[in-house]
């Protein structure tokens, strides 16, 4: 299988299957002189990983990260940079049953279409195990990001659960990690729990909307046409198992706006532009504006599910499916920390890129 790199400076491959010995990142382009240690990696790890409340996956993951190359005496070689997680609780044996079927709304179908192999063990490669390798990865962007710029800051959350939408008049950034579905609206968090409690016990899953923002990001990343700073934070988010769906900004809601209403009016402040809005999502032309940049994402419910469905074999049979196992009943839950590691890959990705292209130099202003 190919295609398993994305980055254009900072570059990072994802390796190994869901119940595999293990699977982790090669992390390239990485400056040195950051400081990276396993402790550090191991705190963006630890909002992922499974099995820490009800509302996820209960398989049992310590998901600790070992540093194999690419950093010396806690700091960056500007060499590639090896990480591993191994994997210690995969129960096999719970996806029997589906060695020879393929599960509705599940990448098992296109895998055998395209390979004519698969790993059904969890689903291998296509499983969302797979990201907790990016979160490794992001881990070390943040590091480069801290030296790099200063005070810029990743945030992401749910918005959305199911029909559930959360009230943005309500929001408060100090909630997020006060419920295990980073939902900024404490309320609605209540509201979430009641729900998908019900849908658990069910042995059914629901989607989600999650959003992802970076402040401090500074003007002047991305580039026109092929290399613009939202196609490649699409394109990163859009990656992520399960995401079906991503916009920039106002997004889709765009469409229902004039003109008038849409741009987002300039004024001179001490220190610069000022908006007066921010429709674009901090994008304009494919370059950063300096604002705040505003990605959100839909995720579909979870497709192994332990509501019979109908399907069909490998040799073409019909037949019905129960899929067993550990499994999110919403798995965008657990998103969240893949958003953020994503949205950090890509700036670093670019922030090197410009600095490769223009030195940083800046038209003035005033």
């Amino acid at each position: 299988m190919s295609l398993n790199t994305f980055g254009h400076l900072f570059r990072v491959t994802t390796w190994g299957e869901s119940h595999g010995p293990g699977l982790g990142a090669t992390v390239d382009g990485c400056p040195p002189g950051v400081p990276v240690t396993e402790d550090s990696l191991q705190v963006w790890l630890d909002q992922r990983k499974p099995g820490q409340n009800k509302f996820t996956t209960q398989r049992r993951e310590p998901d600790q990260v070992e540093i194999m190359s690419g950093v010396f005496e806690g700091l960056s070689t500007g060499t590639p940079i090896q990480l591993m997680i191994r994997n210690t609780d995969q129960r096999s044996k719970d996806y029997g049953d589906i060695a020879e079927k393929f599960r509705p709304g599940h990448a098992d179908i296109t895998y055998w279409q395209k390979y004519g192999i698969r790993d059904y063990r969890g689903g291998g490669r296509s499983s969302a195990r797979e990201t907790a390798a990016r979160v490794a990865a992001g881990g070390v962007a943040r590091a480069a990001l801290a030296q790099l710029v200063p005070g810029l800051e990743i945030s992401g959350y749910m918005v959305q659960m199911g029909p559930k939408a959360i009230d943005r008049a309500r929001f408060d950034a100090a909630e997020i990690a006060k419920n295990p579905f980073w939902c900024p609206d404490p309320q609605a968090a209540e509201d979430w729990a009641a729900y998908l409690d019900g849908l658990r016990k069910s042995g059914d899953s629901v989607g989600a909307l999650v959003e992802v923002t970076a402040r401090g990001v500074p003007a002047g990343l991305g580039a026109p046409v092929y290399g613009k700073l939202d196609t490649d934070l699409a394109a990163a988010m859009m990656s992520i198992n399960a995401v079906k769906g991503v916009e920039i900004g106002e997004g889709m809601a765009a469409a229902a706006l004039t003109g008038a209403e849409n741009a987002d009016e300039i004024s001179m402040g001490p220190d610069g532009p000022v908006f007066s809005s921010n429709h674009a999502g901090g994008i304009l032309g494919g370059i950063s504006t300096g604002q705040e940049l505003v990605v959100r994402f839909a995720v579909k419910p979870t497709s192994s599910i332990l509501t019979t469905r109908k399907t069909i074999t490998k040799s073409g049979e019909d037949a019905e499916i129960i899929t067993k196992g550990r499994h999110d009943p919403c798995v965008g839950i657990r998103a969240v920390p893949v958003a953020e590691a994503m949205m950090a890959c890509v700036i670093l990705d670019h922030l090197l890129l410009d600095r490769g292209q223009t030195g940083g130099i800046r038209g003035r202003i005033g």
